[in-house]
């Protein structure tokens, strides 16, 4: 299982498929921000992060640009990050409340990380043609860790709907008609498919305007790992 992931890591992180994305993920890697001007920026996609025995996967949108896309871990570097991880830490589900850079000696356990799209998008905006022909990466992933995965979590609108095309390929269950309408807190059980939990996206929209609080998320990972146990 782990060397199947390891695999899998490095060919998301040899990706060029989407001429679009590459060319961003490389200029904000060259331009930088002016708080990174010495670091090296990582500048190709984000792999998932976590082991291949998760029962918890959290499913987000892409990469920051200035966050995954510079560290090269998944909610890294960034005030999202920030937040998430801090989150899990009070869960049980993390080591240490920040992740500030890929060897900082973060570790998370019963818990995987990873995207709906593996690049930094402009505007945090991936096109639907993106979304879709990053698809087979988040596929062959959930492919990997079925075994164990009980609960999913998706950060946000984006991250909800791309679940269902995603179930469907790894599960071979079809969604249902109409499909459920994301909201924080929303819950989607069904058999022999693991549970759907709507969390609003940790991104400074959200945190610092108060729509999602440190109480809020307490609860989503609270029930995410009582389902889970």
């Amino acid at each position: 299982m782990a060397d199947a992931l390891h695999r899998l890591d490095d060919e998301i992180s040899d990706c060029f498929a989407c001429p679009r994305l590459v060319a961003w993920r490389e200029e904000v890697a060259v331009v930088k921000r002016a708080a990174f001007r010495d670091q090296t920026y990582w500048g190709r996609p984000v792999p998932g992060f976590g082991p291949g025995d998760a029962r918890i996967g959290i499913l987000g949108l892409a990469p920051a640009a200035h966050g995954g896309n510079r560290t090269g871990r998944i909610f890294t570097g960034d005030r999202s990050g920030d937040v998430l991880f801090a989150a899990m830490h009070r869960a049980g589900l993390a080591n240490q409340p920040t992740s500030v850079s890929a060897d900082d000696g973060l570790t998370i356990n019963n818990t995987r990380i990873f995207a709906a799209v593996r690049c930094a998008p402009p505007d945090n905006k991936p096109t639907p043609e993106e979304r879709d022909r990053c698809a087979p990466f988040l596929h062959r992933e959930l492919t990997l860790i079925r075994p164990t995965l009980r609960v999913v979590i998706a950060l946000g609108a984006f991250a909800w709907a791309a679940w269902w095309p995603a179930m469907r390929a790894v599960y071979g269950v079809r969604p249902p008609s109409p499909r459920p309408a994301f909201g924080h807190g929303a819950q989607w059980t069904a058999e022999n498919v693991p549970t759907l939990l709507g969390c609003y996206h940790v991104s400074q929209q959200n945190t610092f305007t108060g729509r999602l609080t440190p109480a809020m998320l307490d609860d989503v990972f609270a029930r995410a790992r009582s389902l889970a146990a």
